[in-house]
């Protein structure tokens, strides 16, 4: 695999995550506070049907980012 590959993959699978993580705080199984903070931030209670869409959709980006390296790589091998 090139080093383009690599880096793809490793953009995928970054990806995957932040959308694993959107897809938590979407559906409220994870609450995390503000870090960096203007004017008066107060945390988002209940959950947020927009960033569970929005994690799904980054999730499934990543996914099919990460894998188009490992398909072309593999058919290099055959």
């Amino acid at each position: 695999m090139t080093w383009r590959g690599t880096a793809r993959a490793i953009a995928g699978v970054a990806l995957t995550l932040l959308g694993l993580l959107w897809i938590l705080q979407g559906a409220d199984l994870v609450r995390i506070e503000p870090i960096l903070c203007v004017a008066d931030c107060e945390p988002v209670t209940g959950g947020s049907p927009s960033w569970l869409v929005a994690g799904v959709a980054t999730a499934l980006i990543g996914l099919v980012v990460a894998a188009a390296p490992w398909r072309r790589f593999l058919r290099r091998e055959r």
